[in-house]
């Protein structure tokens, strides 16, 4: 990607650099970036040490700058570059100038269908912040939950469509846009789904929990409400493999199934798990990561 180093991609999120290495160059450059502007906006909202009312402030200062405004909200970024244990994030902070630059450098067309994904999201994790600012809080419905999956993942399916007519034409796909839009968004939802029951327990040691329960407390009563929304984004994800399945080119569907291949294997051992082994984290290993590859080669 010209003007910032592949690896930083690699850094920040290794299976989705996969994804990325098998898209058609046209539609490479806009993905990756508006990856790397998602990931910097969810470490703004996520830096526990900076209070809540200030990474408000500062998902403001990048909203307006995707929107067109200025750069002076950037003056103090390094306070947030500094406090990130992850090497990919805290390097992704230093050069979020450069990914800004590169932003403008994006053909009008590409550039509108990037600013408009990265405002939905950023404006998701804004309201995340505010959400769960003052203390432990669980959201109060399954509304909610489809809203908050909506809001950072369901539109990237969205903008994945977009970019992809934009970047490809019909060579993109030869279905008509509006059911592929429809499938994509359900195909986000499902992933992002897959993050919120994976990160149960670290997200209920950080006071927040996104499943609807009445007792965020009551181990039981989490786990049976997990069952129930491994099952919807079981349902979401296939129509992820079947959105990726009408793409056009061995190397598009690849990129597009590899995601959901994975997460199906994160729910398989999320069936698996007791709360110890959530505790502990389950993570896929290298080995499942190859033979998804090969299955998602044969896509």
């Amino acid at each position: 990607m010209t003007g910032i180093d592949d690896s930083l991609v690699r850094e920040v999120s290794r299976s989705f650099a996969i994804s990325l290495r098998l898209l058609p160059g046209p539609m490479r450059d806009p993905v990756s970036l508006a990856y790397l502007l998602a990931r910097a906006s969810d470490t703004l909202a996520d830096t526990a040490d900076i209070p809540p009312d200030e990474r408000m402030e500062w998902l403001d200062g990048f909203i307006a700058e995707i929107d067109g405004g200025g750069i002076d909200w950037r003056s103090d970024l390094r306070r947030f570059s500094e406090k990130q244990d992850h090497a990919g994030e805290r390097r992704l902070m230093e050069r979020l100038g450069d990914c800004f630059g590169l932003l403008e450098k994006l053909p009008d067309g590409q550039q509108g269908i990037v600013r408009e994904v990265i405002r939905i999201i950023t404006g998701g994790q804004r309201l995340d912040v505010e959400r769960f600012a003052k203390g432990p809080a669980t959201l109060p419905d399954a509304e909610s939950l489809e809203d908050y999956c909506f809001r950072v993942g369901g539109c990237v399916g969205a903008f994945w469509t977009r970019i992809g007519f934009e970047t490809l034409s019909d060579k993109f796909s030869t279905a008509e846009p509006a059911r592929l839009e429809e499938q994509g968004v359900r195909y986000g939802k499902g992933l992002q789904l897959v993050n919120i029951l994976r990160d149960l327990p670290k997200d209920l040691d950080g006071g927040r929990c996104y499943l609807p329960v009445a007792d965020s407390t009551d181990r039981d009563a989490l786990m049976e409400e997990a069952a129930k929304w491994r099952m919807t984004s079981r349902e979401w994800l296939e129509q992820g493999k079947a959105y990726s399945s009408i793409l056009g080119g061995r190397r598009l569907r690849s990129a597009s199934v590899m995601p959901a291949l994975l997460g199906e294997k994160t729910l398989d051992l999320l069936d698996a798990a007791d709360w110890s082994m959530l505790e502990a984290g389950v993570k896929i290993s290298r080995s499942s990561v190859r033979r998804s590859l090969m299955r998602g080669l044969l896509w």
